[in-house]
């Protein structure tokens, strides 16, 4: 008996493949879910736990763990985060936020999103992220 998948849309399945092949740290995220559907290498050494560690995460779980989290600490909800309402009005975005490690190491990153489109429609987003002092 065969098993069902459900087929993955082209452009998410070449966005994986463009950030397995940068150093740039990266992500993908369903921006409809919020789920955090890939991260790349680059980003599995920063936060300190690889995506085979993880794997997908819901927003809730990414958001506790990672951020984005303002000056003083507290949690930016996603919907409220600037990126996300950039991207979800089709437009690309650069924010500058907190970034959390998996030893609750917090740094400043800045953080570049731009809206996955394909031809069924709007996917997610792609989003690159730095140390905030090496632009």
């Amino acid at each position: 008996m065969a098993i069902a998948t459900e087929q993955k849309p082209i452009e998410l399945i070449l966005a994986r493949s463009l950030l397995d092949a940068l150093s740039t740290p990266g992500c993908l995220i369903d921006l409809e879910g919020g789920t955090l559907v890939y991260y790349n290498e680059a980003v599995g050494k920063l936060a300190g736990m690889s995506f085979e560690e993880t794997g997908p995460m819901p927003v809730t779980e990414w958001t506790d763990t990672f951020g984005p989290f303002d000056d003083e600490g507290r949690r930016i909800p996603f919907d409220e985060h600037p990126l996300t309402v950039a991207v979800r009005g089709g437009r690309a975005g650069h924010f500058i936020q907190r970034f959390r490690t998996r030893d609750s190491t917090d740094f400043e990153v800045a953080v570049s999103a731009i809206p996955l489109v394909g031809t069924t429609g709007f996917q997610g987003a792609l989003v690159f992220f730095w140390p905030a002092g090496a632009e």
